[in-house]
């Protein structure tokens, strides 16, 4: 599982377009899929907060945090875009952050409010995908997806995005996002 900024070095273009997507309104906005107990799909709007240092997000006591806590995989989709279709989709594992120093750095930089129950969660990335429409909606999207490298979402060329129509033996380019 690579870091936010192991993925940013690897594939600036794709992150910077990631990072356009999840922080098009300012700070950063998506969806984040996350497995119930029950092993079922659980979807909640949230604030990402991408750094330098990596990707994360302030979770409070609730059953995303719960369910991050038991089991950390994740999908993030960006919120969807006023004037295109244009989407960015994430997945990986989420880590809770247990550093206090760092907590706290990140707390502080991001405005965090402390008197709050919530955790610190960071996200790997297995996998990385933006689909840009074209403005009458009328063309298939062109799709770039990147694997981490060695991950288990299949063995992708390092800094090698791909593109729709382009040979990806380990993802459907039509349900990437699904």
């Amino acid at each position: 599982m690579a870091s936010w900024s192991e993925f940013a070095a690897d594939v600036p273009r794709l992150a910077d377009g990631v990072r356009r997507l999840l922080q098009q309104y300012g700070p950063g906005l998506g969806y984040l899929a996350t497995v119930r107990a029950d092993g079922g799909p659980r979807v909640h709007p949230v604030s990402p907060v991408l750094a330098e240092e990596g990707l994360f997000c302030f979770v409070i006591d609730s059953p995303k945090r719960r369910d991050l806590e038991r089991d950390g995989r994740y999908a993030l989709h960006s919120f969807p875009a006023e004037e295109s279709d244009d989407e960015a989709y994430l997945a990986g594992r989420a880590q809770l952050v247990t550093d206090p120093a760092r907590v706290t750095r990140l707390a502080r930089r991001h405005c965090a409010i402390y008197d709050i129950d919530w955790r610190l969660f960071e996200f790997s990335i297995d996998v990385a995908m933006i689909a840009q429409h074209d403005i009458a909606g009328v063309a298939r999207p062109a799709v770039q997806v990147w694997l981490e490298p060695g991950g288990q979402a299949g063995s992708g060329q390092p800094g090698q995005p791909r593109r729709a129509g382009s040979p990806a033996p380990t993802v459907d380019q039509g349900s990437a996002a699904a």
